[in-house]
């Protein structure tokens, strides 16, 4: 997984694999198939569990609260010690060409996976009053997305956690006033 989030996934070599792992070439096809699967193996094992983080979006007290959480994890996620700078899955993805377009799908996914939880999260809170009833729930978690793909990129740039979450904490001042 860390050779993919370090060099990404076009340009991860098998030899790359291999050395990482301390195997053969035909003991890694034999065990993955072929770089594609492990690494969508790799994608999934670093995603989670999906249910369990979804499950946080729904059961925070409110959308933005699900919002700042998210944004949290990202900045400690991207800043952390033992791990390349920048989330696995912007990185591995970051240069994909049309010969990796199933490998985007599946990176795609996941990000469309959490955008439309939160999105449904905000809908809630609309619904609920709590949001104003112009909020646009789409665009909104489309910022938040957004957010931490731009992130991940400043991570990789060397920007600090304590810097990434001051430009997460001013992000959410774009957040709608609560309608009460």
């Amino acid at each position: 997984m860390l050779v993919f989030w370090r060099h990404g996934y076009e340009t991860t070599s098998i030899i790359d694999l291999t050395a990482a792992m301390g195997i053969s070439t035909p003991s890694l096809y034999g065990a993955f198939g072929d770089k594609r699967r492990l690494f969508l193996e790799a994608m999934q094992l670093y995603a989670g569990n999906r249910d369990a983080m979804a499950d946080a979006i729904d059961a925070a007290p409110t959308a933005r609260d699900a919002a700042r959480d998210m944004l949290e994890g990202a900045v400690v996620g991207y800043t952390g010690e033992t791990t390349p700078k920048g989330c696995l899955l912007a990185s591995a993805t970051a240069s994909g060409s049309a010969a990796s377009s199933d490998v985007q799908r599946a990176v795609a996914d996941i990000r469309s996976f959490f955008m439309e939880r939160l999105r449904h999260r905000i809908a809630r809170d609309v619904s609920a009053g709590v949001l104003p009833g112009t909020t646009d729930a789409h665009a909104l978690a489309g910022l938040v997305i957004t957010m931490m793909q731009g992130l991940s990129v400043l991570a990789r740039d060397g920007i600090g956690r304590a810097s990434l979450r001051a430009i997460a904490i001013t992000a959410l001042q774009a957040w709608p006033r609560d309608a009460g």
